[in-house]
């Protein structure tokens, strides 16, 4: 079994061995806690890798399929995302963060907890993702038409906190 010092030597130089690689290990690839931050990542294919807690900010990713993947906790902060595939992976607390996912597909992905503040998903097909509505998302966030976001989701951002708040916590004091 090759290292995950070598196979990120690998993803990052020769993307033809990398993905023979991951075909070859039906699976039993452990990338966590990898660091891949500003590197530029093209054609990859994560099949069922664990890349719990690993960071992709400021990376430039192009046609990488992340396909039954765990991207649980992965940072994505201010990366560029093309054309990229995130099906049946989980992306429970993943962090995109101000980044641009443009042309991905997102089906069957779990999304609870990812957080997509200020980020550009314009043209990203979420139509199938699963726990949207468990995201976190800000008025910057840029969604994509109605038709490729899952029907019972409402992208309009409410910043009104005062349902959260206790009327007793917030009764005038005497001090």
């Amino acid at each position: 079994m090759i290292s995950k010092e070598e196979l990120v030597n690998l993803l990052l130089s020769d993307i033809e061995a990398f993905n023979q690689e991951v075909e070859n290990s039906k699976g039993a690839i452990d990338l966590s806690e990898v660091d891949f931050s500003n590197s530029s990542i093209e054609g990859a294919v994560f099949e069922n890798v664990d890349l719990t807690s690993s960071s992709f900010s400021d990376s430039h990713i192009t046609d990488v399929k992340f396909e039954g993947c765990d991207l649980t906790s992965v940072d994505f902060t201010r990366a560029e995302i093309v054309e990229c595939s995130f099906n049946e992976s989980v992306l429970n607390g993943a962090d995109f963060s101000y980044s641009r996912a443009d042309y991905c597909n997102f089906s069957d992905a779990d999304l609870a907890g990812a957080i997509f503040q200020g980020a550009d998903l314009s043209n990203s097909d979420l139509s199938s993702a699963e726990n949207l509505s468990a995201c976190r998302f800000d008025e910057e966030t840029v969604w994509p038409d109605n038709d490729n976001l899952p029907e019972d989701f409402d992208a309009n951002y409410s910043s009104d906190l005062s349902s959260l708040q206790d009327d007793e916590d917030y009764s005038q004091s005497d001090y």
